[in-house]
């Protein structure tokens, strides 16, 4: 069976959707599919049509999807007489821990309208639509294997500005490319090792001693992490671990009562807040066996008021990651020496919290960087 699309318009009005899909990967005014019938059909070919050879009616069909497609209007023209741009934030309403909640968005939203910027909430559902706006804004928490990269690399390939980019997505999400990353660069980090097998056990517990902490590469909002502290428990949790993972990471535990992170837009500090344990644990978010969690307090910092070598070392932990939005994440020692424990790609932020004291500030400065690229 062979279907015609014009303009992402099909002639069997059943893969309606599947066209509009289709015309936002290719953007070809004319495309044949020849897709083999069964229980599920599958796609044999895709190939353009030559206007010129269109017959049986397919050229009144190619001048009528060209009509629909012209005079189509992606917005309300009342808020396209509002806004100078369009910017699409990526949610989910019923994410558990998201980066940044609906209402958080809610108040970004009213800020970007006095910058003329009309935000708009999208779901994973309107991959196809994503091309209708000027940037993508990703508040979910991201993974290089579902949809949050998908919408990323789309932007990116249709030359939108976005946060998180799908470059910085992978530096971040892969912790054990991070730590290296950030070591080649000379950014102190936590004594780490790398551990590929249960052989390498030993090594890691010579080196870093006990209690340790145990990461596997890919975990976010403290999930994934493990603190060990007898060489059985060290053999149970890594056993478990390895049926997930080929790598994990082993690092020195080194406590403190709460954790620095620094805000890094476009290389300049965003924000600055300590982040203190959850009551009667050694993480800022305690999860529970039935799937609740608990956070400790915050304090949020003015730029001026945050010790000057947290702001410098995040800033350089945040340079070789990209150009975008990042959350990095340190520690200070009793002696007074920072640690970067790592770099977040969408790290959190929540109206009251991280804006706490520039207030509006922090979300003009992000609206900014997505105006300054519309522009360009």
């Amino acid at each position: 069976m062979k279907l015609l699309f014009c303009f992402g318009v099909a002639r069997d009005m059943r893969f309606e959707a599947f066209g509009r899909l289709l015309f936002d990967w290719f953007r070809c005014p004319a495309l044949e599919v020849t897709v083999a019938p069964g229980d599920w059909l599958t796609i044999d070919r895709i190939r353009p049509r030559t206007l010129t050879r269109l017959a049986n009616g397919e050229g009144d069909f190619f001048r009528e999807a060209l009509h629909l497609h012209t005079k189509r209007e992606w917005r309300e023209p009342k808020a396209r007489a509002m806004a100078k741009y369009d910017l699409a934030v990526l949610l989910d309403p019923n994410e558990k821990m998201p980066p940044s909640s609906v209402a958080s968005m809610k108040h970004f939203a009213r800020i970007a309208e006095r910058m003329s910027v009309d935000v708009e909430p999208i779901t994973r559902r309107q991959l196809d639509e994503l091309a209708e706006y000027d940037g993508l804004f990703i508040r979910e928490t991201t993974s290089i294997d579902n949809h949050t990269y998908r919408f990323a690399r789309r932007a990116w390939q249709e030359g939108m500005p976005v946060i998180d980019d799908p470059i910085s997505m992978i530096r971040c999400t892969n912790k054990v490319f991070l730590m290296e990353l950030l070591q080649a660069n000379q950014v102190p980090t936590p004594p780490t090792v790398m551990l590929a097998d249960v052989s390498d056990m030993p090594r890691a517990m010579d080196q870093l001693g006990l209690p340790l902490v145990v990461k596997i590469p890919d975990g976010s909002f403290s999930r994934g992490i493990h603190k060990v502290s007898t060489p059985g428990e060290f053999r149970r949790v890594a056993d478990e671990l390895f049926e997930e993972t080929d790598l994990l990471l082993a690092q020195k535990f080194m406590p403190t009562e709460y954790d620095w992170r620094v805000g890094v837009l476009s290389g300049e500090p965003l924000f600055v807040c300590q982040y203190r344990m959850a009551r009667g644990h050694w993480q800022i978010v305690k999860h529970r066996p039935d799937g609740s969690s608990s956070e400790g307090g915050f304090r949020t910092f003015g730029l001026d008021q945050a010790p000057r070598d947290i702001i410098d070392v995040a800033v350089r932990a945040a340079k070789p990651v990209g150009d975008g939005f990042y959350g990095v994440d340190l520690k200070q020692m009793p002696d007074g020496s920072v640690v970067v424990m790592e770099v977040n790609d969408n790290p959190n932020l929540e109206h009251g919290v991280e804006d706490a004291v520039a207030k509006d500030e922090v979300w003009a400065k992000l609206l900014k960087w997505f105006i300054d690229r519309f522009e360009q």
